[in-house]
């Protein structure tokens, strides 16, 4: 059994990040961002991806990336969580990087090159709300090639606005198209989490090139929202943790009669409880991580049992937040409103939790109880 505990690199991959976004991704600028027309800091993604090399985490150092594993991307994914960072990270440096990491063919490698470098942000064009075991025969459905171009209407589509390259699933193939060609239009969507906003993408002959097709095809959409999935999951980790830590921290500096609120024991009941599901989601993260980076154990297992138990704590631990911070977790200007938004819209991302559920089930062939 692989040791689940933080590594002294692992430890100075998060003190870096978190220096990083202490400096350029304070709650005030976030909140700023997400009421402008450009949501995505991208001066953030280039300190992270080019500065760092943070977006090349996945990628072998001999195919142009840093030759690190999932439990160091999920590391980074803890802080950006944190920060509820509005970079994509998710969507580039871990759906669209693992799923060219399954192509073979040098479109695939150039293309994964570029990924890596962090100058140039992939997204992967499918509805964002897609589970990972539930691609990519409804993905196919969306778009048709015809005569060397695509057409076709892909919503929800998480990041698109900030991609320079888009991984376009249709008719059995796998299909690269730059964002800037003609045919080729992204229209931003009204999202609840502005911090990662969904876009419809639509494509009127656009020009593609073919990456991959068929079984190798499949594979590779898979094997990219089931890295995203198992990894989304320590990105509600940090998310959580952060809302737990401000919580406690305003309960001991909030006074009501005299006394802080959190000394009141109803109120630590309700934290205590909290800490153990955030306690437990860390325990399925880096088992979701760990499964990724070795397989020491079943991946599609380890995922699946992350996200059942990592996106309601998540919402749980930002709704507990909101509440718990009284009148002033209700006001646009405190950020906690941020951590709610982007929880919710985690909830549904790469499959509920009760759609996760559903397929731990089947892994682990435990049947439903028999309808009367």
């Amino acid at each position: 059994m692989s040791d689940l505990l933080y590594t002294e690199e692992e430890e100075a991959v998060r003190s870096a990040v978190r220096s990083l976004l202490a400096d350029h991704c304070d709650p005030a600028a976030v909140l700023a961002r997400t009421e402008s027309e450009q949501p995505h800091d991208r001066e953030l993604w280039k300190a992270l991806a080019d500065g760092m090399g943070l977006a090349g985490l996945l990628v072998p150092e001999d195919r142009g990336g840093q030759g690190a594993s999932h439990r160091e991307a999920a590391v980074v994914l803890e802080e950006l969580g944190r920060a509820v960072a509005p970079v994509p990270y998710l969507t580039s440096a871990v759906i669209a990087t693992e799923t060219l990491l399954a192509c073979a063919g040098d479109a695939a490698a150039e293309l994964l090159a570029a990924l890596a470098s962090g100058r140039t942000v992939g997204a992967l064009a499918v509805p964002f709300a897609t589970a990972p075991e539930a691609a990519p025969e409804a993905a196919h459905l969306r778009v048709r090639f015809d005569r060397g171009a695509l057409h076709g209407e892909v919503r929800g589509v998480a990041d698109a606005a900030a991609a320079d390259v888009l991984l376009v699933p249709a008719d059995g193939g796998l299909f690269a198209v730059d964002t800037g060609r003609d045919g080729v239009t992204v229209t931003p969507q009204t999202s609840l989490d502005r911090t990662r906003p969904l876009a419809v993408v639509t494509l009127d002959a656009a020009p593609a090139r073919l990456l991959a097709e068929g079984a190798e095809a499949d594979a590779a959409i898979r094997l990219g929202l089931r890295s995203g999935a198992g990894l989304l999951a320590s990105e509600q980790l940090g998310l959580a943790e952060w809302c737990l830590t401000e919580t406690v921290r305003y309960t001991k500096e909030r006074h009501q009669f005299n006394r802080p609120v959190g000394s009141f024991q109803a109120l630590k009941h309700r934290l205590a409880r909290l800490w153990l599901d955030v306690v437990n989601t860390r325990a399925v993260a880096r088992h979701a991580a760990d499964a990724l980076a070795t397989g020491s154990d079943e991946p599609n297992l380890a995922t699946a049992l992350a996200q059942a138990h990592a996106a309601p704590v998540a919402v749980r631990a930002a709704e507990e937040a909101v509440q718990l911070h009284g009148g002033i977790g209700m006001t646009w200007e405190h950020p906690v409103h941020l951590y709610l938004k982007r929880a919710k819209a985690d909830s549904i991302a790469l499959g509920t939790a009760g759609r996760h559920r559903e397929n731990l089930a089947d892994l682990i062939d435990l049947p439903a109880p028999a309808t009367p």
